[in-house]
């Protein structure tokens, strides 16, 4: 005695009288022999799937094992072999041609020949053309998994590579790059267990009502993928534009790109989150509410930060502070190291940084003291006793700055008697420097170690400072002065 439950299509006619099948219905057919110890069920059954869609579910498992027990599967190993060494082989002809062995932060060559996206990517196109040809006189199993583990390593290696370069010191890319991971690999397995379409389709049947629109399950995260995938691709594009733009780019041209850079980012990453509303199946035109009221939010609690965003794209417009200028913002000196949208970054020579907001940049006074001219001016005073050559002083302090490779041939070094101390002839000392950025006090320390090394060495004394008390009416102030 046995039961068994079939899957059957039925028609249905038209207006035209031509029939057309209905939705298929799904049952679950079990067929169990009472004669026999073994049963078999039928746990899931799909319509016949066309070569390329999505396998069908797995039915028997040692049947599917099996299948790569047999001797055809030895050729398929074979082939996927020859698509590897190929791979390999371009990715090597293409970093060589392309010059790409030091850049380490290329998205499609990497670090080496399989860290980037193209090895696997170039690998996937040969697995499929090696499926295509093998299909044609052999049945095919071990493509059948290669195939979507290709697929999965592709996404996991773009994502995680696109967040590497436009995120490189974030410390929650980690975690994003994990569940990456998971969700393709999670993808992979449903695919090559034919269970994806099968929970697709259940996840289909949860549907909701918002406003006119239907939801489910499978759209949300179908549209959620859609914008994840849109978002990276928008922050590979824009990581690519600012890289090639600041490649080689100094002083007053690197703030430019560095405008253009975010600008560029700015307007990638606005139309990639249209776009990903628009796949999540969100109603645009309901945005021109929301629009209203960030523009009120904008007029009154955001307003320091669009002025701080609005400031810094007017000063890298305006390049009146660039990357590497030196400059005094409120008792605080250093060199700019950084131009964001909202802030800058100043770091001092002691090696400390500040984070200026731009609207204090805007709205402040800045001492920029490499704005014209790079070149900065120091000085240091020396004292030597009255009694010294004043034309020999000149050519020793001359000749100690001179020795200093940092100091500036032209402009030279000039010396001047500044003053007649309390205690002995005062000169100043004053010369140029073109590299703020290397330190300031160094270069003093160096010039004063060669001045003193000079005086020393000509017997010119440097004085120390004298007091003369004079005491009158010692007797009456009852001291007695010895001798």
């Amino acid at each position: 005695m046995a039961q068994a439950m079939a899957f059957s299509v039925g028609t249905k006619p038209t207006r035209n009288g031509i029939h057309q099948p209905t939705q298929p219905q799904w049952t679950i057919s079990v067929e169990i022999p009472w004669q026999r110890s073994r049963a078999t069920h039928s746990l899931f059954m799909t319509p016949a799937t066309k070569p390329g869609d999505t396998p069908p579910p797995i039915d028997d498992f040692a049947l599917w094992f099996d299948s790569f027990l047999r001797p055809t599967v030895l050729i398929e190993l074979a082939a996927l072999a020859a698509c590897v060494l190929i791979a390999w082989g371009l990715v090597a002809l293409l970093r060589r041609a392309l010059g790409m062995n030091e850049d380490r932060r290329s998205v499609l060559f990497g670090r080496n020949l399989v860290d980037g996206l193209l090895f696997p990517l170039l690998l996937l196109l040969l697995g499929y053309v090696a499926r295509a040809l093998l299909a044609t006189f052999l049945p095919v199993a071990a493509f059948k998994v290669v195939i979507p583990v290709l697929m999965a390593l592709v996404v996991i290696r773009f994502g995680v590579k696109v967040l590497q370069l436009a995120f490189a010191q974030a410390p929650w890319v980690r975690a994003l790059e994990r569940s990456i991971s998971w969700l393709a690999w999670i993808a992979m397995v449903l695919w090559v267990s034919g269970l994806l379409p099968v929970v697709l389709a259940e996840l289909d049947q949860i549907t909701w009502k918002i406003g006119g629109s239907q939801l489910s399950v499978r759209t949300m995260i179908e549209g959620a993928l859609t914008a994840i995938v849109v978002l990276i691709l928008a922050l590979w594009i824009s990581a690519a534009i600012e890289t090639r733009l600041l490649r080689a780019a100094v002083g007053g041209d690197l703030s430019l790109r560095k405008a253009v850079s975010n600008a560029t980012r700015a307007l990638l990453m606005f139309v990639g989150l249209i776009i990903a509303l628009s796949a999540v199946g969100i109603d645009l035109t309901a945005l021109s509410v929301l629009g209203g009221a960030i523009g009120v939010g904008i007029g009154f609690g955001l307003q320091k930060l669009a002025s701080n965003y609005v400031s810094g794209f007017v000063i890298l417009a305006e390049r009146s502070m660039r990357i590497g200028d030196i400059v005094r913002v409120d008792n605080f000196e250093g060199r700019i190291t950084d131009i964001n949208a909202r802030y800058t970054v100043i770091r001092s020579l002691t090696g400390r940084e500040s984070i200026v907001p731009n609207e204090i940049l805007m709205i402040n006074r800045v001492e920029n003291l490499s704005l014209a001219d790079p070149k900065v001016w120091q000085s240091t005073v020396v004292l030597v006793a009255y009694d010294s050559n004043v034309e020999q002083v000149s050519d020793l302090l001359l000749q100690a700055a001179l020795v200093q490779d940092r100091v500036l041939k032209d402009p030279g070094p000039s010396v001047a008697l500044s003053a007649f101390g309390a205690d002995g002839l005062e000169f100043t000392l004053g010369y140029w420097m073109a590299d703020p950025e290397n330190g300031q006090l160094n270069l003093r320390s160096l010039v004063n170690c060669a001045i003193l090394q000079s005086l020393r060495a000509n017997n010119i004394q440097i004085p120390y400072p004298q007091r003369v008390l004079h005491i009158q009416n010692a007797s009456a102030t009852g001291l007695d002065m010895e001798r």
